[in-house]
């Protein structure tokens, strides 16, 4: 599989990555172990989970594969913290709060040190400017190798690239976690042209719109899908309207005519957009995800892509696209 600089940083990733979010929940050790085996068969090294995910449970199972199967040397591991059990605060980006989260993290993956750790959401109750000094103790003190962000909106990350950037002795941030695909082309009004001018590596998680790209959803929804599962119904069901039919449609006409399969047209649309380092993919089956990483052989023709933006294309009004433009 093809590696890519992760923005303008020395750190290299495979272009597709692996998500964990349902494992230790929705997927048992025995199926990550198939899908981890299958993942790095194919040459991915690069693997996203996070402290929430089950609750650490899936940081912890990563931990027993690195152990058993798969040798940490062999992987890129990100993981992200921010996020916390107080219903009253979804999100805690604290220096304290930050590093505790760290500790722990290092602690169920069984390591001493994360390839690329992310704040997973911004946090309007602390300061930038110290979230962004945790990053910094993070890499200084060799438990990160990279820093990054998820979920950052347009001016949310111009300003905390500007001010890692202001300060040569800071660390610039690597890389911004953001759901991309045909169905959610929000981040190219700001987040995406943020990211290309600070050097910024994208991260694009959902890449096959929660599923719903593959097409498993035109006819209802099948009862072993994400979209019947009580944990991710809510996740698949904004996907489902008449917009997300249309595209649909188009995109099992282009892989029709390229004799490949929506997911794999889907999933190399967003691979190849200018920014995006890695698009991340996750998997119920080991199966599902063989199919999903055969897309390396796929690269799509201009006019395929062209008419795939075209039906997916966002609303842009002032001031994206100029001041007269109504």
């Amino acid at each position: 599989m093809e590696k890519r600089h992760l923005g303008r940083t020395g750190l290299r990733v495979s272009r597709l990555g692996l998500g964990t979010m349902t494992w230790g929940r929705d997927t048992d050790e025995i199926a990550a172990a198939e899908q981890l085996k299958v993942f790095v068969d194919a040459g991915g090294t690069l693997i996203d989970t996070a402290d929430v995910y089950a609750d650490g449970g899936a940081e912890y199972l990563l931990s027993r594969l690195t152990e058993n199967l798969i040798p940490r040397s062999e992987l890129v591991i990100a993981t992200k913290a921010g996020s916390t059990p107080d219903p009253d605060r979804r999100f805690d980006t604290s220096r304290g709060w930050l590093l505790a989260a760290l500790d722990a993290s290092l602690r169920r993956l069984g390591t001493d040190h994360v390839d690329l750790w992310q704040v997973h959401a911004y946090d309007p109750a602390t300061p930038t400017e110290e979230t962004l000094h945790a990053l910094d103790l993070a890499v200084s003190s060799g438990r990160a190798r990279y820093a990054g962000v998820a979920g950052f909106s347009g001016w949310q990350l111009a300003k905390a690239a500007t001010w890692q950037l202001a300060h040569p002795e800071r660390v610039p941030l690597a890389s911004t976690q953001m759901e991309y695909s045909l169905l959610q082309r929000g981040i190219e009004r700001e987040v995406l042209p943020a990211a290309l001018d600070a050097g910024i590596g994208v991260l694009a998680s959902s890449p096959i719109g929660r599923g719903v790209l593959t097409g498993k959803y035109r006819h209802g929804v099948p009862p072993e899908s994400r979209g019947a599962s009580p944990h991710l119904t809510g996740f698949v069901q904004p996907y489902l309207g008449e917009r997300s039919r249309r595209i649909v449609d188009a995109l099992a006409t282009a892989a029709g005519g390229l004799a490949s399969s929506p997911l794999a047209v889907s999933l190399a649309w967003v691979r190849d957009r200018p920014g995006v380092a890695s698009a991340l993919v996750g998997a119920r089956t080991a199966a599902q995800l063989s199919a999903a990483l055969s897309v390396e052989a796929l690269t799509l023709p201009e006019e395929i892509r062209g008419a795939l933006d075209d039906v997916s294309a966002p609303v842009h009004r002032y001031p994206d696209q100029g001041w007269t433009e109504l």
